[in-house]
């Protein structure tokens, strides 16, 4: 997915996406277009900056959001980092 969708599926704005880039949050590749490099997005990563944003929306700083994010897609997926047959824990 490029910068673009992203922005457009999840409404942060650029500048936060690339803050949280720059933090180490998300990681995505990079890949030569040209003269240009840009930035390639996985489902991981989408998921991440979707979770992420939510919580910054929220009022989380930074790292917290990370953790709360990491820990709701951590449940979600099982720890696999995928939704598709993903069974929620309870307990």
């Amino acid at each position: 997915m490029k910068t673009s969708q992203i922005l457009e599926k999840t409404g942060i704005p650029r500048h936060k996406l690339y803050y949280l880039e720059q933090k180490g949050y998300i990681k995505p590749r990079r890949v030569q277009a040209g003269d240009n490099e840009i930035r390639e997005y996985s489902k991981k990563d989408f998921l991440m900056i979707q979770t992420l944003w939510k919580y910054l929306q929220m009022g989380f700083r930074h790292k917290m959001a990370f953790a709360k994010a990491t820990e709701d897609i951590s449940a979600a997926t099982g720890g696999n980092g995928t939704a598709a047959g993903a069974v929620k824990k309870r307990g």
